[in-house]
């Protein structure tokens, strides 16, 4: 990838930094367009002098999009929502965000589109944030025929919000929700790993056209992963089952504040297993060996324990 331009939605973002970083090890050229490039400057110092720049575009805006894309080698979509808000939908950023990126990108004439989807992307699931994932898969397919699209199940790293939600719940309540009975089963995946799996992807022309599902080398139960926050942060806790129907209905409550912890819609996603099916290729493939949970998560749910040290971010 050395002296190409990419450009990267999304990559002031959770994975996006890690992605442009590891592009920039590369020797790539990069262009970050996000919505307020103010709030992408902290990338900068990832690369050398002018190797990150930062643009203003917004899905919503196909000009700006376009402006993002032009002169791009390969163009590569981490935007993604996990929540609803206002203008911020699933139809619009899943969607038609990504039909936009994928369009302009082949009429740019990029030679490469990576498009970051999720494990469970279905277009019969019960949940809508697992439906538009398919549907914004098939827009991609249809506009950028060799898109290499990847399907990461839950992301951890320092800066997650998944692991990191359950630890601050478990610092202010002695009561960790098990919801669903906590059976619904997950296969956690490194940032680290997510972006090297990218810039592996981009690097290789064989991958065009092709879907990668990216999990870790384990597997557990959501109850499982609960006694590893509560055994990280070293906080008595209570796990107490609660059923799909009335973490619903809380959940109803929850996703009208401004960054709700649950909604609704989560908790018809936690109805299926977010594992690997085994039918397409992941990290293996990509000569990538998985970065297990244990060590990476107690790193930094450290700094929820009492008197315990907040860590720097890691980036892989």
């Amino acid at each position: 990838m050395q002296g190409q331009l990419v450009t990267v939605f999304g990559g002031s973002g959770f994975l996006g930094r890690y992605v442009v970083k590891e592009l920039a090890r590369q020797g790539a050229r990069i262009r970050v367009a996000v919505r307020r490039p103010d709030e992408a400057l902290y990338l900068k110092p990832l690369g050398q002098v002018g190797q990150i720049v930062t643009v203003q575009a917004n899905l919503r805006a196909p000009a700006s999009v376009a402006a993002a894309v032009a002169g791009a080698d390969a163009v590569i979509n981490l935007v993604g929502i996990l929540f609803e808000h206002g203008k911020q939908n699933f139809q619009a950023v899943h969607v038609a965000g990504a039909a936009l990126v994928a369009k302009a990108a082949r009429e740019a004439g990029a030679k490469r589109l990576i498009h970051v989807s999720a494990l469970g992307a279905d277009a019969a699931s019960p949940a809508a944030y697992a439906r538009s994932k398919a549907a914004g898969e098939a827009k991609v397919r249809e506009n950028f025929p060799g898109a290499t699209i990847l399907r990461p199940s839950v992301v951890f790293g320092a800066e997650d919000r998944f692991f990191n939600l359950f630890a601050a719940l478990a610092r202010i309540s002695p009561v960790l929700p098990l919801i669903g009975g906590g059976a619904t089963r997950f296969q956690p995946v490194y940032v680290g790993d997510v972006a090297a799996a990218i810039a592996a992807t981009l690097a290789d022309l064989a991958t065009a056209g092709q879907t990668f599902e990216l999990g870790g080398p384990d597997v557990y139960s959501f109850a499982d992963i609960l006694r590893i926050v509560v055994r990280a942060t070293g906080r008595w806790c209570l796990l107490v089952p609660v059923p799909f129907a009335l973490a619903r209905l809380k959940g109803a409550f929850l996703q009208m504040l401004p960054v709700p912890p649950l909604t609704a819609d989560q908790v018809q996603l936690l109805k299926r297993d977010n594992v690997a099916s085994g039918a397409a290729p992941g990290l293996k493939e990509l000569g990538i060996a998985p970065t297990p949970v244990e060590g990476v998560v107690e790193d930094y749910l450290i700094r929820f324990r009492r008197g315990g040290r907040r860590l720097a971010p890691r980036f892989g």
